[in-house]
């Protein structure tokens, strides 16, 4: 007891130095390892919360958080800029590190996205947890689905756009004859399915929302404010009051993130499927390709190097199975050599039978980043799988020291070109854009290269191992 009193005393010294804005907290145990991620709208009033002296902790917060207290060895913090930026990077975060005291957010629930689908000829405005891959603009993700499908609503108030999803064509003759719904009668839709409006004309509603979105929507608040105080003047409160709440939830409309800064992979991921069927055939396997792990390296002036390996099965990411590593034997920026020294400790336990070879191994590269991982593979002795004299390789290595067990297949990604490069082989290969097996290792390669830049990120702003 007087340890565990000795250990929260200088936590508490260590709080008072946190900032007093937004942001995300880290409770870390023996090891650096991230036992907890919290956010705050207050960092060090909300993490001093939790070490204050004489308190119950089991009767606050419950037998789960007051065991991991006695795990704690230090807390560690990243500011935000803003709250909204804190729920957003925080349900990353734990998605990524998956802190084992962490019980929300470890699943593939996602932020919703409002998406506008500019390439129809009539576009329509609708929230979605799951964008379509192409033909559309999103804004967000958002923190909050309820505000959202509330500001919609008002929107759809003032530039009446649709919000159906029937197939409306500028060039059918039969709109003339379809009834509108009620949304056209109480002024909420301009009703392109029924051939009220022209087609140049909705398109610069359409234009005039993206605007809107985009902007700081300073010209449409002040006229609501304007509506509001008149409203009051005349007392006719529950005007004013309806005005107010237009206000509050246009202004919700800042509580979002962007598809680029505030990146939910799992959102934009397709049926793997005819993928995997390809893939198979691609490499000539005897066996369906269940696991891939991909790989990449992130590194700014060679400073904070770090790698990261990322797990898929049958084509969806097992993130459990992510890792990460700070490289620790490169100096200076050798992008092939940190390749080499990911490869070679994350395939050591492989080698030892600890765990399964993945059936395709990708690297984030060109050809030569593909070379530096099948001589790091080389250097370990490690299995290949095949057979040996008519005997199965892992029965005859020992007779037949030729043979080495390795992953069955090593592939490589460039970017840009998007050209893709098989073990052995020294000309890429190309497939169009729409291609299955182009979209899973684009998926594959760009998560673990999202996932070694986030980490790097951390590393840089915080100097924090997970």
């Amino acid at each position: 007891m007087v340890e565990m009193n000795s250990k929260f005393d200088t936590i508490r010294k260590h709080i008072k130095d946190f900032p007093a804005g937004p942001g995300l907290y880290f409770m870390k145990g023996s090891g650096d390892r991230v036992l907890y991620i919290g956010k705050a709208k207050n960092l060090r009033s909300r993490v001093a919360s939790y070490f204050q002296q004489g308190a119950d902790r089991v009767a606050s917060r419950g037998p789960k958080i007051a065991e991991m207290l006695e795990k704690v060895e230090m807390v560690d913090f990243l500011e935000t800029p803003n709250e909204v930026e804190a729920v957003l990077t925080e349900a990353r975060l734990i998605k990524d590190i998956r802190p084992p005291y962490n019980s929300d957010l470890v699943d593939d629930k996602t932020f919703p996205y409002l998406e506008i689908t500019t390439r129809e000829d009539y576009p329509g405005v609708y929230i979605t947890r799951k964008p379509r891959a192409s033909g559309s603009r999103l804004f967000g993700p958002f923190a909050g689905a309820k505000d959202l499908r509330a500001v919609l609503v008002v929107l759809q108030k003032i530039f009446r756009f649709r919000t159906c999803t029937l197939n409306i064509r500028q060039d059918d003759p039969k709109r003339r004859f379809f009834r509108p719904c009620l949304l056209y009668s109480i002024k909420q839709c301009t009703a392109p399915c029924a051939a009220r409006i022209e087609k140049p004309e909705y398109k610069r509603i359409i234009k005039d929302l993206m605007r809107f979105l985009h902007s700081k929507r300073s010209t449409v608040l002040r006229r609501l404010r304007k509506q509001m105080a008149e409203a009051s003047q005349a007392l006719e409160y529950e005007k004013a009051a309806m005005f107010r709440d237009r206000i509050r939830l246009i202004e919700a409309l800042d509580r979002r993130g962007t598809p680029d800064e505030n990146v939910q992979p799992e959102v934009f991921a397709g049926d793997p499927t005819e993928a995997l069927v390809q893939l198979r055939e691609l490499l000539q396997s005897a066996e369906p390709v269940r696991i891939i792990e991909g790989i990449d390296v992130a590194n700014i002036a060679g400073a904070e190097a770090v790698g990261s390996l990322v797990k898929f099965i049958d084509g969806r990411p097992f993130r459990s199975g992510y890792r990460r590593f700070k490289i620790k034997t490169v100096k200076g920026i050798d992008d092939y050599a940190m390749i080499a020294e990911v490869v070679k400790r994350r395939y050591k336990y492989a080698l030892r039978g600890e765990e399964l070879w993945p059936d395709l191994v990708l690297i984030d590269g060109g050809l030569g980043h593909l070379r530096a991982a099948e001589k790091a593979l080389k250097e370990m002795n490690a299995p290949c799988r095949g057979t040996c004299r008519g005997r199965p390789a892992l029965e005859s290595r020992a007779r037949c020291p030729r043979h080495k067990i390795r992953p069955r297949h090593i592939a490589s990604i460039a970017k840009r070109e998007e050209e893709i490069y098989l073990q052995g082989e020294t000309q890429p290969l190309k497939f169009g854009a729409n291609s299955p097996v182009r979209k899973l290792l684009q998926y594959v390669r760009d998560e673990a290269h999202r996932f070694a830049q986030h980490y790097h990120h951390i590393l840089r702003s915080k100097k924090m191992l997970s």
